[in-house]
């Protein structure tokens, strides 16, 4: 039997594969085997720098979750998909209280739990592991057909799918996406299933640049200038960069009365914008948090082959090169999404 490794956050700069013990679970859970993670941009905030913005590792916590899999033992309550059902994984696990929030936005209930996360003590371990338990809730069974490595970028893909959500009607329309990493480039394909009809990409590397016009960018600009960005006159924008350099880029190249979807999370604190620009030029800028029921339609998306995600990974690496994944996720100018194989 092989071991149930896992990938374990242990504080800055240490990040540990090592052995877990076999999971638990409780009645309403069910073990899934998994069979691909992909490395997401919070995995790597974790790894470097012991946070994840204003979520601050405090313990050792389990990375991960991008994860689909196999139901290996289905909940003991009779809940949930059966053993050997393939499934994807919605990672949040709203929490319904007295707190104020849209019922139909349950992303933003301030009592959420999401897979891999410190933003509460104790923390929420994630699935990057050979065999997890997850809350039955949170399974979602594969449409015939669809392969669990392509069913594998379902989260990020419906992360996007929420933002370009967040943008409204984006048919016959010219939209610009700043920052074309994994989620960027994901966005790219989604504002082309959406039917807009020019879309522009923006990074500053060529890698990136290279994905979002296989996935369906019309154009693609490495590094605009302010000058260079004021010319895109884009009705909606998807900014995904997660710099105050990419916001800026986003709202100069924004039409008058366009819309700003801000998907990239900055860094916590005052941060610089064109605030004035914002104002003059009437723009809306938006917020866009993670997703809520979205994952659903993308699997089915996936599944019918409207939504076209294969150029987006770039690297599928073995669970015991880990390290080796996290180092080529972190290395926008030679990779996409990196997936592991565990």
């Amino acid at each position: 039997m092989q071991q149930n490794l896992g990938i374990v956050a242990h504080g800055k700069g240490d990040v540990r594969l090592q052995e877990l013990a076999e999971p638990t679970p409780s009645p309403h859970e069910a073990v899934v085997a998994v069979a691909y993670g992909g490395v997401c941009g919070s995995d790597l905030h974790y790894w470097q720098h012991g946070a994840a913005g204003e979520s601050i590792l405090r313990a050792p916590m389990l990375l991960g979750h991008e994860v689909v899999g196999t139901v290996a033992v289905a909940a003991a309550d009779g809940s949930g998909p059966k053993a050997g059902t393939p499934v994807a994984v919605h990672p949040a696990n709203p929490a319904p209280g007295a707190e104020r929030y849209p019922a139909d936005r349950p992303n933003l209930s301030p009592g959420c739990t999401y897979l891999g996360s410190a933003a509460r003590f104790p923390h929420t371990d994630g699935a990057f592991a050979r065999n997890v338990a997850l809350s039955t809730s949170m399974l979602r069974p594969l449409p015939a057909g669809l392969p669990l490595e392509r069913a594998a970028v379902a989260e990020p893909a419906a992360v996007a799918w929420h933002a370009v959500a967040r943008a409204g009607e984006v048919r016959g329309k010219r939209a610009l996406v700043v920052g074309s990493g994994p989620i960027g480039a994901l966005a790219v394909a989604v504002l082309r299933r959406a039917g807009a009809a020019e879309i522009i990409a923006v990074d500053i590397h060529d890698k990136p640049l290279g994905i979002a016009a296989a996935l369906g960018a019309t154009k693609t600009v490495k590094a605009p200038s302010a000058e260079e960005a004021a010319l895109f006159d884009a009705d909606v924008v998807i900014e995904s960069s997660g710099s105050h350099h990419g916001l800026a880029t986003a709202v100069l190249g924004a039409t008058r009365g366009g819309r700003v979807v801000m998907v990239g999370l900055l860094p916590t604190g005052p941060q610089p914008a064109l605030i004035s620009r914002a104002i003059v030029r009437e723009l809306e800028l938006v917020g866009s948090f993670r997703f809520n029921d979205e994952i659903d339609e993308v699997l089915k998306a996936l599944a019918d082959g409207s939504l076209a995600v294969e150029p987006a990974v770039t690297h599928i690496l073995p669970v015991e090169k880990a390290l080796e994944a996290f180092e080529t996720a972190r290395d926008a100018s030679i990779s996409g999404k990196v997936l592991l194989a565990f």
